[in-house]
């Protein structure tokens, strides 16, 4: 069951043939299963038995949603309201939700089930979920590897089958990256095409959410679903949105361009390199325009997105000072010591350290030296990459240098963490929407991605490329 892509679901749930709270029971069986991958904080079980039993009703009836019966897990940096959410943190630990996020709300309009919360890097911070308070995710694939981060819960457990789908969040790759390391589909929309309205922010000019699935037309159809403008969100673009499901698979000869140094990169895996240069060559052997194009400020990519996201982290994480809500330090004789043992208490290492690094970039001695050049840099690699995408339909590059890595392998060194998200960032940095794509097998095992990238409010012409080329390569 866990296997079968929505559409087929969906049949077999207007055909009588299965039940909502059957395919909810099933679900949360399965995180029983395999409870050792330890993705769920909570299972929303009450919650999501009674939604079922209500969709049950609208299939019924005939009046049921676009996605009636399809079993959705929510990273925990995305509110529910009535539900816990977290940011998988001790400072927001217990804390409940007054009111459901945008893309909450539009999901269960359409008779979505949300079965409970998963499980993250610490404020969406990290590459491998290891920095998670709730304990680290674990690769299905390999129990030994990490699942990437942030939203490792969120692909781990749609690998596992825990889920039909689940929403992350993605700051330089935090969608992208975990989908590669667990063989999933993973979408960034482009930047305000999805409302931010009750994601518990990271880096607010970076941050978006979108779907973790099992197959292209599944995130087609959640990005459908969640996409448009949103009064509480002055950042969501009142660009008019696409029926994104409706794509067709057609022979239409594209333009690509690959970026040369990302394939020429010296720490990308050799078996990632293999198959990514053949996969060129196929699709420019099928009559598709494939060619190299240079992106010499691939190696300012990651430096400016530290630069900028800290900067930010450390303003929007200031609100959780031990006060308004969330973990309070006791043994406290004053306002300042709750606020410096509250922090210093409630959140983790890896997450005091961006907020201290933020801090100092924008600092009065070195604001110009570092935030201001990094703002400055951003703009050429948005130009950069916009310059190549009039030229060309899509970006192509490696999702991730390498396949999952080993717990603790990368964790003791922040840089080589860093370095992760090469590939990712740019499509943050410059706003639009990228998509990793299952293909690759390597030989230790573990599947990787490929990415590619398109124009702002393009992502029907990038998901039915990438259709293509999931359904023949």
């Amino acid at each position: 069951m866990s296997a079968k892509p929505y559409r087929q679901i969906r049949s077999e749930l207007a055909a009588r043939k299965i039940t909502c709270i059957e395919l909810v029971k099933y679900y949360l069986e399965q995180i029983k299963r395999h409870s050792e991958i330890n993705a769920f904080i909570e299972v929303f079980e009450d919650s999501a038995l009674a939604k079922a039993a209500a969709v049950d009703a609208k299939i019924k009836a005939g009046n049921s949603g676009k996605l009636a019966g399809m079993i959705i897990g929510i990273k925990d940096n995305i509110c529910y309201q009535g539900h816990k959410v977290g940011a998988s943190s001790h400072i927001l630990e217990g804390f409940t939700s007054p009111y459901s996020a945008t893309v909450v709300e539009r999901i269960l309009a359409e008779d979505a089930i949300i079965i409970g919360r998963l499980g993250c890097d610490e404020f969406a911070m990290g590459s491998s979920n290891e920095t998670s308070y709730y304990g680290k995710i674990i690769n299905p694939h390999n129990h030994n590897y990490v699942p990437g981060g942030s939203s490792g819960g969120s692909a781990a457990a749609v690998a596992a089958g825990l889920c039909m789908a689940a929403l992350g969040s993605d700051t330089g790759g935090s969608i992208r990256q975990p989908a590669s390391f667990c063989g999933n589909v993973g979408l960034k929309p482009t930047y305000g095409r999805v409302s931010r309205w009750g994601l518990l922010a990271y880096a607010s000019s970076f941050d978006q959410i979108g779907p973790i699935t099992t197959n292209v037309y599944d995130a087609a159809l959640l990005l459908e679903v969640m996409a448009g403008p949103d009064e509480y969100d002055s950042t969501a673009s009142n660009k008019q949105t696409d029926k994104y499901s409706d794509f067709k698979i057609i022979n239409k000869k594209y333009k690509i361009a690959y970026l040369k140094e990302t394939l020429e990169s010296t720490g990308l895996d050799n078996e990632v390199k293999t198959y990514s240069l053949g996969l060129l060559e196929k699709l420019q052997s099928e009559g598709h325009q494939v060619e190299a194009v240079e992106f010499p400020l691939l190696q300012y990519l990651v430096p400016a997105y530290y630069v900028l996201t800290t900067a930010e982290a450390s303003s929007n994480l200031s609100r959780y000072d031990g006060i308004r809500f969330g973990y309070r330090a006791g043994n406290a004789e004053d306002i300042e010591t709750v606020y410096k043992k509250s922090r210093s208490q409630g959140f983790g290492k890896e997450v005091k350290r961006r907020i201290m690094l933020g801090t100092f970039v924008l600092s009065a001695g070195y604001y110009d030296a570092y935030y201001t050049k990094g703002l400055k840099t951003r703009q050429l690699i948005r130009k950069q990459t916009l310059d190549i995408l009039k030229q060309y339909d899509f970006i192509f590059t490696p999702t991730t240098p390498s396949t999952a890595f080993e717990f603790g392998k990368k964790s003791d060194d922040p840089v080589a963490m860093y370095l992760e998200d090469i590939f990712t960032v740019q499509a943050n940095l410059a706003g639009i929407p990228a998509i990793s794509l299952p293909m690759g097998k390597h030989s230790n095992g573990l599947p990787f991605g490929v990415q590619l990238m398109s124009a702002p409010f393009t992502e029907h012409d990038l998901l039915s490329f990438s259709a293509h080329l999931v359904e023949n390569y």
